[in-house]
């Protein structure tokens, strides 16, 4: 949702309904240090109200009716999904439980702002003349949109509730997870349930209210509260910071010269794994890794044109490269475009590659031997004095916004790829780890 929001108009509530309401809503984080709208209204510099990560990258809730709420707790973590529940009730004689935050099931009591609403105030968030959006605020003018996944967003008008109808804690595991079927919930007049299960903006709740898509592109993914997907990690990055990462950090983009690197989200040390990419460079045959790996054990800041100890990948020429060794030629120069199947062994330490459904070499290991007493991750490395951008599927479906023309055949049943997923093979995801 980098420049994406989505809005629908209001109806007229009672009384009683503009005082109590519930926002419960799954968001993974794409970026941090910077103001990520998740919900509000805005008219004037005094009917405004608005829920969202600032850049300090603490939770916030300012209202201009006198309430501004903010978390000691900081939310830098770009590879889970946080469930997040703000629960209103302002009719409460206690002021400190008029407005309260639950994240991940637990209420939040640590804020570095706390104030509270008078007794049976009318919030401006729940103006019925101002149009409410998702995934932006607006402050004086300018827009500041949520960068990263929404999922399953619940609003309940004139109706409270804790985090409890929307999540469970995992009997096996402890860890609080989604509930996708909810009961016991009433909605209230301009209450609504959305983006359940992909990126519908029908309303589920039964009310029609339907939310349309205000700007930019509402691309849908297979990464959400139940199945959380490797990406590249900005938190695990080259200290140069140079390349961009977009698309929900799929997409990496590089422009200025010197060497960068990112790292994914998801490592292993066993399991077999596969993941797609797509090159384009305007320049430069050698200016980008396809299927790159390191060690957990080792990153480099600045990485070389010949690689680097415990690193392995496919360079933009067509040569492999283990570590320091030039392995030889596999496919042609200046992969402008195609799409590249790679397939990581870790139970033998190897690593196929497939260009546009094609196996090189002859369907043998390009890459063997790695060191499998440590643990691999996914490796992004781009070169600067040319511009290079990368499209990585991890399994969620699509290249930036553009889906998969034809998925193939995927025999763990867990992510949509271009082509056919080698036999045994699965999506670096929380539910390929725990096949």
């Amino acid at each position: 949702m980098a420049s994406t929001y989505l809005t629908y108009t209001q109806q007229s509530p009672s009384t009683a309904e503009g005082q109590k309401f519930t926002l419960s809503m799954w968001v993974k984080k794409s970026v941090n240090g910077t103001t990520s709208g998740l919900y509000g209204n805005t008219y004037d510099n005094t009917h405004r109200g608005y829920i969202y990560f600032n850049a300090q990258d603490t939770l916030q809730y300012y209202d201009s009716a006198g309430v501004n709420y903010t978390t000691t707790r900081i939310f830098r973590d770009n590879n889970a999904f946080y469930h997040i529940v703000i629960a209103v009730d302002t009719t409460l004689s206690s002021s400190s439980d008029r407005i309260k935050f639950y994240v991940n099931g637990v209420r939040e009591t640590s804020f570095s702002a706390s104030s509270a609403p008078n007794q049976n105030d009318t919030l401006k968030l729940m103006n019925t003349t101002l149009t409410p959006n998702m995934g932006r605020i607006v402050e004086a003018g300018t827009s500041y949109y949520f960068s990263g996944v929404i999922s399953h967003v619940h609003f309940t008008q004139g109706y409270t509730h804790d985090a409890t109808p929307f999540g469970e804690t995992d009997s096996t595991t402890g860890e609080w997870k989604i509930k996708t079927s909810v009961t016991g919930v009433t909605y209230g007049t301009n209450g609504f349930f959305i983006l359940k299960d992909g990126n519908s903006v029908t309303d589920q709740s039964g009310n029609s209210n339907n939310f349309t898509v205000g700007g930019g592109t509402l691309t849908k993914t297979e990464d959400n509260p139940s199945n959380v997907f490797c990406t590249w990690n900005p938190n695990y990055r080259s200290a140069r910071k140079d390349m961009t990462l977009t698309n929900g950090n799929t997409f990496i983009f590089e422009q200025n010269s010197g060497d960068s690197g990112v790292s994914g989200t998801i490592a292993v040390s066993s399991g077999k794994w596969y993941w797609e990419q797509i090159i384009a460079q305007v320049n430069g045959t050698n200016a980008a890794v396809i299927g790159g790996l390191h060690t957990t054990e080792d990153f480099y800041e600045s990485p070389t044109d010949a690689m680097s100890a415990n690193t392995c990948g496919l360079r933009a020429n067509g040569n492999a490269y283990k570590g320091t060794t030039d392995l030889g030629n596999f496919t042609s120069a200046n992969p402008n475009g195609d799409i590249f199947g790679i397939a990581f062994d870790a139970d033998n330490g190897s690593v196929y590659y497939w260009k546009n459904g094609t196996a090189l070499n002859s369907g043998n290991a390009v890459i063997t031997g790695l060191d499998m007493t440590k643990t691999w991750i996914p490796f992004g490395v781009q070169h600067g004095g040319a511009r290079v951008t990368t499209s990585t599927n991890f399994g969620n479906g699509y290249f930036q916004t553009t889906a998969v023309s034809s998925a193939g055949t995927n025999a763990s049943g867990n992510g949509i790829f271009e082509y056919d997923v080698p036999t045994g093979y699965t999506a670096l995801s929380t539910k390929g780890l725990n096949l």
